[in-house]
C-alpha cells in the first residue's frame, strides 16, 4: 500500500482507516519475513545433514539435492536481505557461534594484501570553519570500501617506427614481437581469460561471445573456438611436462567421475539421444600433508568408457603406491610381477569405508554402524593432529596411537559379522574392509600415505560443477582437451597461483623462452616476468 503524503485527507476517520491498513500490511510483511527466516533455518539444517551424509565424494543424487537446496537458500537470503533496512555490520572476521544459524549471517570480506589499494583523502582544509584559525593534523579515521573496476576490452596498437640512416639510407625497424597465436589479434590476457572462463569457471564460449559483445568486441564463436585450440597447442609442451612429472611419482591418488559425451554414431543409428557416458580419471600428487619436497599437481585422463584397460594404460609405467577406491580395474596393478613384488601397492580409502557405514546408520539407526563410525572417527582425530608433520613423525604417531585402534577395529569387525545377516549392507561394508585389510593398514607403515583419497576427490569437483553448465562434452576430442586444460589450471591452483595471471604470463613468454629452460615456466617453478627482471637487475 502506497500513500501520497502530500495529499492526505483531513478526515480523522479516514486517516485512522489508512493507519490500520498500513499496520495490517506491515504485520503481513513481518509474518512473511518470519516464514522466510524459518525456511532459511530449515534449509541450513537440511544442507548440513546432507553434507555430513555425503562425507567426501557423494552420490550424484545427493550432490544434486545439495545444489538445489543451496540455490533455494540463496534466493531466500536475498529476499530477507531485501526487506532489511537495518545497518549492515561487517565488523567481525568470523561469525559468532551464538549467531551461526542466523539467516542474515554476514562476515567481513577477506582481501589479500596483493590486492590493489587506492587512498582517497578527505581534507577539511587549513582554516577552522568557526574561527578561521589554522588547523593542525591530530589523527585520522580510516575506513575501507571494497569496489571492483569492471573488465574492459583494450586495443593495443603496436607501432613499429621505421627509420632510415641519413648517411647510408639503411632502413631500421624493430622486429615485430611474438604473439601467443601467430598472426592472431588475441593478446595473452584475453586468451588466458577465455581459457579460465571455459575450463575453470565453466562458461561456454557462446556465453563469452555475448559478454564480449556487451563490452564492445564482437568476437565470433568460431574465432573463440580457434583461439582456444591454438592456445592449448601453445601450452602443450608445459602440459606434457606436468603430466610426465606427476605420473612419475611414487605415490599417487586416483579417482574417476562420469562425463556425458555426444556420440553422433548412436544418433545416426537411432540408438537414443546420441549421448554416451565416458569417464575422466584424476591422478594427483600432494605431499603437503607430510611436508614432502615434490610440488602438488593433478593430471586428468579421459576414456570413452569405464573399462579397466584405460587405467592399466594410464598407469603402465607407475611404480610405488596407489591410493584409490575399490574399482576392480585397479586389481591387476596390484598383482606381483615375475619377481613376486607388485609394482604398485594398494592404499585403501577409509572415507569410502566410513561412508558405507554412515549410509547404513542413517537408514536404520543401527548401533553397530554407529560404533563403526565412532571407531573410524577416532582415527581421523589422530590424523588432524599430525597433518603437515614430517613422514617420520606421522609414522611414529600412527604406530603408537592408530595401530592399536586399527587392529581392534578389524577384530571387532570379524566378531560383528558372526551376528548379522550375511546379505545386509552392513555385512557388505564389514567384508569390504576385511577383504582389503592390508590396504587399509598401509598408512600405518608409511608416514607418506594418507588415510583417505580426498585429494583425488577434490580434484574431480570442478568436473561436477562443470556438468551443470555444459551438460556434456561435444566429442571425445573435446573431453580430452578439457582434461589437458584442467591439468595445467588445477596444478596452478594447487601451487597457490592465480591461473589466469599464470596463463597470461606463460602465453606471453613461451614462444621466446629457451626450450632447454622451459621447466622454468612450470607452475611450481614459475615467477612473473617482472619479478625475474627485477632479480636479474
Amino acid at each position: 500500500m502506497s500513500i501520497d503524503t502530500q495529499n492526505l485527507p483531513d478526515d480523522p476517520t479516514i486517516l485512522k482507516a489508512m493507519i490500520a491498513a498500513l499496520q495490517a500490511e506491515n504485520a503481513k510483511i513481518s509474518a512473511t519475513l518470519r516464514v522466510h527466516d524459518q525456511l532459511v533455518q530449515a534449509l541450513r539444517l537440511r544442507i548440513a545433514k546432507l553434507q555430513k551424509l555425503a562425507f567426501g565424494k557423494s552420490s550424484e543424487k545427493i550432490e544434486r539435492e545439495i545444489e538445489q537446496l543451496e540455490l533455494a537458500l540463496e534466493d531466500l537470503l536475498v529476499a530477507v536481505a531485501e526487506g532489511d533496512d537495518g545497518l549492515i555490520d561487517e565488523g567481525h572476521d568470523e561469525p559468532s557461534p551464538d549467531t551461526a544459524d542466523a539467516p542474515a549471517l554476514r562476515r567481513r570480506p577477506r582481501v589479500s594484501d596483493a590486492t590493489t589499494r587506492e587512498r582517497r583523502e578527505l581534507d577539511p582544509g587549513s582554516c577552522c570553519p568557526d574561527c578561521g584559525g589554522d588547523l593542525r593534523v591530530v589523527g585520522e579515521d580510516v575506513s575501507e570500501l571494497l569496489d571492483m573496476i569492471a573488465a574492459q576490452m583494450k586495443v593495443i596498437q603496436i607501432a613499429r617506427i621505421k627509420k632510415s640512416c641519413r648517411r647510408c639510407e639503411k632502413m631500421v625497424q624493430e622486429p615485430a614481437p611474438s604473439r601467443p597465436i601467430p598472426g592472431s589479434m588475441a593478446g595473452p590476457n584475453l586468451l588466458a581469460h577465455i581459457l579460465v572462463s571455459k575450463f575453470d569457471d565453466h562458461l561456454p564460449l557462446y556465453r563469452q561471445h555475448e559478454i564480449f559483445e556487451r563490452m564492445g568486441a564482437d568476437i565470433p564463436e568460431s574465432t573463440l573456438v580457434g583461439w582456444c585450440g591454438r592456445s592449448m597447442k601453445t601450452l602443450s609442451p608445459l602440459i606434457e611436462r606436468i603430466e610426465a612429472d606427476i605420473m612419475g611419482s611414487d605415490l599417487l591418488h586416483a579417482d574417476d567421475t562420469p562425463i556425458r559425451v555426444l556420440d553422433r554414431s548412436k544418433r545416426d543409428k537411432g540408438l537414443g539421444k546420441g549421448v554416451k557416458q565416458g569417464r575422466i580419471w584424476a591422478y594427483v600428487r600432494d605431499q603437503r600433508p607430510w611436508a614432502g619436497a615434490s610440488p602438488p599437481g593433478a593430471v586428468y585422463r579421459f576414456a570413452p568408457n569405464w573399462k579397466e584397460e584405460h587405467v592399466l594404460s594410464h598407469l603402465a609405467d607407475a611404480r610405488g603406491i596407489l591410493q584409490a577406491d575399490g574399482y576392480k580395474g585397479y586389481a591387476k596393478l596390484y598383482l606381483p610381477d615375475t619377481g613376486g613384488v607388485p609394482r604398485l601397492r594398494e592404499a585403501a580409502c577409509w572415507a569410502h569405508l566410513r561412508r558405507d557405514f554412515h549410509d547404513f546408520w542413517t537408514s536404520t539407526k543401527s548401533e553397530i554402524a554407529r560404533e563403526a563410525l565412532d571407531r573410524i572417527g577416532k582415527l581421523y582425530d589422530i590424523e588432524r593432529d599430525i597433518n603437515g608433520k614430517a613422514a617420520d613423525a606421522r609414522y611414529a604417531a600412527r604406530q603408537k596411537l592408530s595401530q592399536p585402534k586399527v587392529t581392534a577395529f578389524f577384530v571387532w569387525s570379524e566378531q560383528q559379522l558372526l551376528g548379522i545377516p550375511g546379505k545386509s549392507d552392513l555385512a557388505k561394508a564389514f567384508r569390504y574392509g576385511l577383504s582389503r585389510r592390508d590396504a587399509f593398514s598401509l598408512f600405518l607403515t608409511d608416514g607418506r600415505v594418507a588415510i583417505d583419497n580426498n585429494p583425488a576427490e577434490r580434484a574431480l569437483r570442478p568436473i561436477g560443477v562443470g556438468r551443470k553448465n555444459w551438460l556434456f562434452a561435444g566429442a571425445d576430442t573435446g573431453a580430452e582437451t578439457l582434461s589437458r586444460a584442467m591439468a595445467i589450471i588445477e596444478t596452478a591452483k594447487l601451487n597457490g597461483l592465480d591461473p589466469q595471471a599464470y596463463l597470461a604470463d606463460v602465453l606471453d613468454r613461451i614462444h621466446d623462452h629457451k626450450i632447454n629452460r622451459l621447466d622454468e615456466l612450470l607452475p611450481w617453478n614459475w615467477a612473473p616476468a617482472d619479478t625475474e627482471n627485477s632479480q636479474a637487475a
